[in-house]
């Protein structure tokens, strides 16, 4: 008998999946053939979750996702992922692609998959160049990228450095501030340009 085996995915830990399982479950999706990756990009190829849902899958089966990123970034993946599907009897189906849902064992299903999965990668393109040029110009700019918040004051690098001129150890100084070696040299080399 054929099953539908569902899989949710979301990137990081801080997300939750509870919509997609409930898609999923009203989709027709048994609690028990749902696989849930939390904390695992698209872009990665080890999906463990992923993985098992694909060994789920016998003739006749039905992989079903919320949206198409789940199942990855590119166009060229996502096709060659939709026809190994077709190529072992198995179908896909995504519950959100242009606003209903698209069955890839039928022609017209097929044709929008390829469609959506090209503009899905279009979009991601677009948004990884504006990401770029952002970053770009804030550096230009000369304005504050971001990130982590330095810990170490340079006035703590410079009293550091001073120790290693009296002749303490860089790693041992490195080590009392916290931080590697390699930090160390270039938070120093940072500060004497």
């Amino acid at each position: 008998m054929a099953k539908l085996i569902g899989y949710a995915r979301v990137s990081t830990r801080q997300q939750f999946t509870d919509r997609q399982e409930a898609d999923l479950l009203a989709a027709g999706v048994r609690r028990d053939d749902l696989y849930i990756d939390q904390g695992v990009s698209g872009a990665r190829a080890a999906r463990p979750h992923f993985d098992r849902a694909l060994g789920a899958l016998e003739v006749g089966d039905t992989l079903v996702v919320t949206t198409l990123d789940r199942l990855g970034r590119s166009t060229q993946n996502m096709l060659t992922f939709a026809e190994d599907l077709r190529a072992r009897g198995a179908g896909l189906r995504v519950l959100n692609l242009g606003g209903g849902d698209v069955d890839t064992s039928t022609p017209m299903g097929s044709m929008l998959f390829t469609i959506m999965a090209a503009l899905a990668q279009m979009e991601h393109d677009i948004k990884r160049e504006r990401i770029i040029d952002s970053i770009s110009k804030r550096r230009d700019a000369g304005k504050d990228l971001g990130g982590r918040p330095r810990r170490i004051t340079d006035s703590q690098i410079r009293n550091a450095l001073h120790l290693v001129q009296s002749g303490q150890s860089a790693a041992q100084v490195a080590r009392d501030l916290g931080m590697s070696r390699a930090t160390f040299y270039r938070r120093s080399h940072d500060l004497a340009e």
